[in-house]
């Protein structure tokens, strides 16, 4: 596993500018698109809001969602629909997540855990595997969250770690306890897969 960058205390907008260096250092090492993911949750969209703010060559920024909710595009549940909203004004492109789609490759990869430990939509119960073979899947959380009970498309954990960097943003004491638990090989819940097996750039910020 790789070392991780622990950031405690940062505002929105502090993770913004820091996101923000990042994606013009991919822009800049490369021509063309520069593909991240990002995830959905409500944490993510006041900082979206900061990084808009940003002066960057947002045509040539493709993001996807990590894994979103079976539902259609105006869908209130949607990851895809809330994320297009949030960088309509930007210019990026916002890429809707489909099983049928060929994820490409991605400068960095955004993520959020739930305190069950899942990352994406890799819940306990799916038992994600890091060599899984396939890039995307549809799954279902057992048990539904309540607030969101619908089957789901993820990204696979092997898929994650081929991304260049890893960043997590994990708010609350509860959530950083059960993280750090999952980073020292603690537990074998899915954030742990990821983290024990990542050998990029991994970044956490609480």
């Amino acid at each position: 596993m790789t070392e991780i960058e622990y950031q405690k205390g940062w505002s929105d907008a502090d993770i913004a500018d820091w996101l923000a260096q990042q994606l013009k250092d991919a822009l800049a090492q490369r021509e063309g698109k520069v593909a991240v993911t990002v995830p959905g949750g409500s944490t993510p969209f006041p900082i979206f809001e900061e990084l808009a703010k940003h002066d960057l060559d947002w045509q040539r920024l493709e993001f996807w969602p990590g894994d979103d909710r079976c539902v259609p595009a105006d869908h209130e549940a949607s990851n895809y629909g809330r994320l297009a909203a949030a960088l309509a004004d930007t210019g990026a492109s916002v890429v809707e997540l489909t099983e049928d789609k060929q994820a490409p490759h991605f400068a960095l990869a955004w993520l959020g855990m739930g305190l069950d430990g899942h990352v994406a939509s890799l819940f306990p119960n799916t038992d994600p595997q890091v060599d899984d073979p396939r890039q995307i899947r549809r799954l279902t959380p057992d048990p539904l969250p309540p607030e969101a009970p619908f089957d789901r498309v993820t990204l696979t954990l092997s898929k994650l770690l081929t991304a260049e960097a890893l960043m997590f943003v994990v708010r609350g004491e509860d959530k950083l306890a059960l993280f750090e638990e999952a980073a020292r090989g603690d537990n074998d819940l899915p954030v742990a897969r990821l983290l024990q097996a990542a050998r990029m750039r991994v970044a956490c910020f609480s």
